[in-house]
């Protein structure tokens, strides 16, 4: 029986979350569609048939970040690498923004940085910068299920979970065999243990529920699953992956009091 630690919260559980690839690589990845088993009473079980990096677009509007070459405070409303435009997306109470920055459209190796807002409204860097990786054809602002790209924008990150035991995680972590991504990815890498901690990014999906639900309110051609989860050695499906060790200590780096969002994209791109 899956070990549940559910934090406050309404969480729905309803379906599996990560996707399938056999094809191009990816032999049943399954990462953006994994689902914790609720407890008794706990949440209603359903069909688990989601899939990983294809997860719902329940997003904070599209924005735009960098990670800058050195650490420290630094002035004004935003973090570094993220441009005025992209500011507008991040809500007005988040004080903890996770920032991956890739070099271009189509790259698929990025950098990773968290930041945390001050009281004098200043942002500074508390973790990283951490090497990553994205989606095999690199990012877009218009994901499609399939198209093996990373949505760009700003959503926020507010369930998580994995096969692992929780790690000390504020957020509501599930802990489930159904976070398991058999196969091997792009570069013939093995996938085993790519969910033994994830993170669900708010993108077509719905808040508030597992990782592994499966509902897409804005269908199921627009992917969904898109979770941070632990790095592989390649390019994922649509997700963000970091090492074991990071996910680690960025899941007990997240706090829900702060209401955190992921800002991702291209340098260029969140930088307007």
């Amino acid at each position: 029986m899956p070990v549940r630690n559910v934090r406050p919260g309404p969480r729905v559980l309803t379906a599996a979350l990560c996707a399938t690839l056999a094809l191009i690589g990816y032999v049943k990845l399954s990462h953006e569609q994994p689902e914790p088993k609720a407890p008794p009473g706990a949440r209603a079980a359903a069909a688990k048939n989601a899939g990983p990096e294809a997860s719902s677009a329940s997003s904070v509007p599209p924005a735009s970040a960098g990670d800058p070459a050195s650490p420290g405070t630094v002035p004004a409303s935003v973090p570094p690498g993220v441009g005025p435009v992209t500011r507008t997306r991040i809500p007005d109470g988040t004080s903890q923004v996770f920032v991956v920055t890739g070099r271009t459209q189509d790259s698929n190796v990025a950098t990773a940085s968290l930041y945390e807002r001050d009281g004098a409204g200043k942002w500074n860097r508390t973790a990283g910068p951490w090497p990553a990786h994205n989606a095999l054809r690199g990012w877009t602002d218009d994901h499609r299920a399939g198209d093996l790209r990373t949505p760009t924008g700003v959503f926020r990150l507010g369930d998580a979970g994995g096969r692992l035991p929780d790690p000390g995680a504020k957020l509501p972590y599930d802990q489930d065999e159904e976070f398991v991504s058999p196969g091997v990815g792009f570069l013939g890498e093995p996938l085993e243990g790519s969910f033994d901690y994830v993170v669900a990014i708010d993108y077509n999906r719905v808040p508030g529920t597992t990782p592994l639900n499966k509902e897409r309110p804005l269908g199921l051609e627009r992917g969904g699953g898109v979770w941070v989860h632990v790095d592989h050695g390649g390019p994922t499906q649509a997700c963000v992956s970091l090492t074991a060790d990071v996910m680690r200590e960025f899941l007990r780096a997240l706090d829900p009091a702060r209401e955190p969002v992921i800002v991702m994209g291209p340098a260029a791109e969140i930088g307007r």
